[in-house]
């Protein structure tokens, strides 16, 4: 395990520091249980941090809320990778690309590093102002590494791809620019979603 724990900080490191050297050496190699080991503890990280800071920030602790942390969050963090893995599927059909799956979830499952991250922000996220700054940060970085993944990773055509790009980011300004944000709001964190009511 510990081998493991050294080979994926390493892969954090490439992606952050050179994503498309990084996606580039993705193949399909027939081990797609290290893909759902990666994605299940990054999303029991994310949840044991959230659990953290609720006990920090003085909440109390439910037998309810330490289930969601150690088993419904891991496990919908396996489920997300296979849905964004049909996406990323899709994306990449009408992009020209790779049609492999496993490619998909495993250059999906590369990045899922961002999970705990994502869960932590939403949580720190204290009024309206925070919430709008740390989910624009998030959305827009997540839109980045999909863009490297369906170029370097599933190799779609460039143009196609950020023609498909566009149309998310245009998708994703409608939403922050219309009440449907509150919804999106909602999903992050809802003390801080509820403030942009008042």
């Amino acid at each position: 395990m510990k081998h493991k724990i050294k080979k994926w900080a390493s892969s954090i490191v490439s992606i952050l520091t050179q994503p498309k050297r990084f996606f580039t050496k993705i193949v399909a190699d027939g081990n797609l249980e290290e893909s759902m080991l990666r994605a299940f503890m990054y999303g029991l990280l994310g949840g044991g941090l959230v659990l953290l800071l609720r006990l920090v920030g003085g909440a109390t602790i439910t037998i309810g809320a330490v289930f969601t942390a150690i088993i419904v969050i891991p496990v919908l963090a396996v489920a997300l990778l296979f849905v964004l893995g049909g996406l990323l599927m899709l994306m990449s059909e009408i992009t020209g690309g790779e049609r492999d799956w496993e490619i998909a979830i495993k250059g999906l499952a590369s990045v899922f590093f961002i999970y705990p991250v994502i869960l932590v922000l939403n949580a720190l996220a204290f009024n309206c102002t925070s919430l709008w700054v740390i989910s624009l940060l998030v959305d827009g970085y997540i839109l980045f590494l999909f863009y490297n993944i369906s170029v370097y990773c599933m190799r779609g055509k460039r143009q196609n791809v950020l023609i498909v790009m566009a149309i998310l980011v245009l998708f994703m300004a409608t939403v922050y620019a219309t009440d449907y944000r509150i919804g999106w709001f909602m999903l992050k964190n809802t003390s801080a979603a509820l403030a942009c009511l008042l």
